[in-house]
């Protein structure tokens, strides 16, 4: 019987897992491991959002199946989301998309849209949905240099006349995932001109547009652009935003098009999140917006105890001004061994977790990514970990046994 399957054949080593592995193996051996690796907000989830909830799921008739598309309610919360944050006037019936979390509604797309060897073109380094979504569905990956946003921009002409058949669809993620790094408007004025002339839709990704750290610069939106629903779908989620990341809850907007093709797919696969989930949702859209300046906050104050307090340990990290990670340098002294076994290392040694920069593709060798999800405390505690660590100089390779 065959077991070699053929989808699970396309995805390549999950280079991630051996970190979890090693980091599982400390704590079933009683390690207390300062977990920065994972992006997975650790803050309570705002009070009258979970009110919302309990309120709903108190009422039987909200336990039957919900809509696919998310009720009419959220949709509606949605486009007045985008009318107030960004300015931008999206119809609720046909250019907003409830999705199970940024990532589900992504993946489903990339489904939707993609025929086997289409192409698309996956900035690199980058979260691993983004190329991993189309690989799944068929495509063929067109990995896009992306170590900083003007070196994307002026390496998809190249990509573009190297690519047979053109390609389909391309990619942009802003502010980044792993990178932190942020765009302009002029960026997405630039991309959407580009996807025009070749005909290329746009597949933009902003999870991190409210966790930004300049109060005069929020991240912008690609739907801001003049003509940018003509070819252009953005992804958003209440994850980050609102402390919500167990709930799943996201959504899509731009082009009906694709709106629509992501809607005829979810509606084969399932009937949308829980009913009371997505009127908590709502509340959290529509309510008072205190608690998301609050969880920003928060971040940013964690932030600034890493680079400070990291700097202090002999690790210079450049301070990121977004989303709720940094992207940084392997020190010197481990640059030739990798990104991969300077985690490693670190977690055996230091008791630290990070996820190794070659997670989200060859072009994040030499970082690692480093979530803000501990307090102010452990960060600390993490900074004096790592002095330690690195005043040692260890020199051994890591090994799963070491960590017994």
């Amino acid at each position: 019987m065959q077991t070699d399957f053929y989808r699970i054949k396309r995805l390549p080593p999950y280079v991630i897992e051996e970190v979890n592995v090693l980091k599982a193996k400390a704590r079933a051996a009683g390690e207390d491991i300062i977990d920065f690796s994972m992006g997975n907000p650790d803050m309570p989830t705002p009070q009258h959002i979970v009110d919302k909830l309990i309120e709903t799921a108190r009422d039987p008739r909200s336990n039957r199946y919900s809509a696919s598309r998310g009720i009419k309610g959220l949709r509606k919360a949605y486009a007045a989301f985008y009318q107030r944050r960004f300015g931008v006037k999206v119809d609720w019936e046909s250019e907003v998309i409830a999705n199970i979390g940024s990532k589900e509604g992504f993946a489903n797309l990339a489904q939707a849209i993609t025929a086997p060897g289409d192409v698309v073109l996956v900035p690199n380094p980058a979260y691993p949905i983004h190329a991993f979504g189309f690989i799944l569905a068929g495509a063929a990956i067109r990995h896009v240099p992306a170590t900083t946003p003007e070196e994307y921009l002026s390496s998809l002409g190249r990509a573009v006349k190297h690519s047979v058949p053109s390609p389909l669809a391309m990619v942009v993620n802003y502010p980044s995932n792993p990178t932190a790094q942020v765009v302009g408007l002029d960026f997405y004025k630039e991309v959407v001109a580009f996807a025009k002339k070749h005909e290329i839709w746009v597949l933009s990704d902003l999870a991190y547009a409210d966790i930004y750290f300049d109060d005069k610069n929020p991240p912008p939106s690609i739907l801001q652009v003049e003509g940018a629903k003509d070819i252009a779908i953005e992804f958003q989620s209440l994850s980050k935003t609102y402390a919500m990341p167990g709930w799943r809850m996201g959504f899509a907007a731009g082009n009906k098009h694709l709106i629509h093709a992501l809607g005829r797919i979810k509606s084969y696969l399932d009937y949308g999140a829980y009913t009371p989930i997505q009127v908590a949702a709502a509340a959290a859209l529509n309510g008072p917006q205190d608690c998301a300046d609050e969880i920003r906050a928060i971040y940013k104050s964690r932030r600034d105890v890493l680079v400070e307090s990291m700097k202090r340990a002999g690790w210079d990290i450049p301070s990121p001004p977004a989303s709720m990670f940094a992207w940084a340098p392997v020190p010197e002294s481990y640059r030739e061994k990798g990104s991969m076994e300077f985690a490693k290392q670190l977690l055996i040694h230091a008791k630290v977790a990070v996820l190794p920069g070659t997670g989200f593709g060859e072009y994040g060798e030499g970082y690692v990514r480093v979530a803000l999800v501990e307090n102010e405390h452990r960060i600390r505690q993490a900074a004096r970990n790592v002095k330690k660590f690195l005043s040692l100089r260890v020199n051994e390779p890591a090994e799963l046994e070491t960590a017994k």
